[in-house]
């Protein structure tokens, strides 16, 4: 079945084709990492705007 479309692209079609399986090889990488990630990591990711000032970052000067 895969033959069937492989025989007539050309030009265009090939870049098509390429830009979708470089769509779906990320959407699977970033899927994968998502059930990788460990929650405690994802928490403390997600809390770390809410504390910038917590960390001791001595550029940021209030004014």
């Amino acid at each position: 079945m895969f033959d069937q479309f492989v025989k007539d692209v050309s030009g265009k079609q090939l870049y098509l084709i390429f830009s979708l399986w470089i769509f779906l090889v990320f959407f699977v990488v970033v899927s994968i990492l998502l059930f990788i990630t460990k929650k405690q990591h994802a928490d403390h990711m997600s809390d770390l705007p809410l504390h910038d000032n917590v960390i001791g970052s001595s550029n940021s000067s209030p004014q």
